[in-house]
């Protein structure tokens, strides 16, 4: 559930976001959750974006160490602003990469959502070896509708490969982040030959 009045890059909802950090982190200890969607918020009128990077990346670096105690990362997600979500701050994956680079924490990551990716700048096997030691998370879906993959422009198979052979750069999950329209089991089915490289025998 998105909180209100708690982003990253106004100052004035600073101290709105550690306390939904913390209350979201009692919630992730009770489940075990070791990842947390963080999202930057809207862009601010009349402050340049140079300032509002400033002030998310001063927000992250005071939850830094609240994760680090907790052993909780927080990974911050890239959204699309032509289509699901104008206004928001953080559009373009090399402002992510700044972003993280510039709190300079291990809690404190990217989440890669294909999907947004894909619509705002494409170019995602290159993004993705760039930045593998950035991301945190993955979201799936493909373009347009946001449905499985397969239904869309993404080609799915090359992406999940280029993903599998970083080997154990990535150790994270990726989440199916779509509205399915094949049955659930035919569509789960499908992920798994999808993303099954296994040599086959000779």
């Amino acid at each position: 559930v998105e909180a209100r009045g708690c982003g990253l890059v106004n100052p004035r909802e600073r101290e709105g976001f550690i306390h939904e950090l913390n209350l979201s982190l009692e919630a992730a200890q009770k489940v075990d959750a070791k990842r947390l969607v963080v999202l930057t918020g809207n862009e601010v009128g009349g402050i340049p974006r140079s300032e509002q990077m400033t002030n998310a990346v001063t927000t992250l670096r005071a939850a830094a160490p609240i994760l680090e105690k907790h052993g909780v990362t927080a990974v911050v997600e890239i959204l699309n602003t032509y289509v699901d979500h104008a206004g928001y701050f953080l559009y373009y994956v090399r402002d992510g990469a700044e972003l993280t680079d510039r709190v300079g924490s291990p809690n404190v990551k990217l989440l890669f959502d294909i999907y947004h990716a894909q619509i705002m700048e494409g170019n995602l096997i290159s993004n993705i070896r760039a930045n593998i030691d950035r991301i945190g998370h993955f979201h799936i879906g493909d373009v347009p509708g946001r449905h499985e993959p397969g239904t869309g422009e993404i080609n799915y198979r090359n992406v999940f490969k280029a993903i599998a052979e970083l080997g154990d750069r990535y150790q994270g999950y990726a989440a199916l982040e779509y509205g399915a329209l094949a049955p659930l089991e035919q569509n789960l089915s499908a992920m798994r030959e999808l993303t099954s490289f296994a040599s086959k025998p000779q």
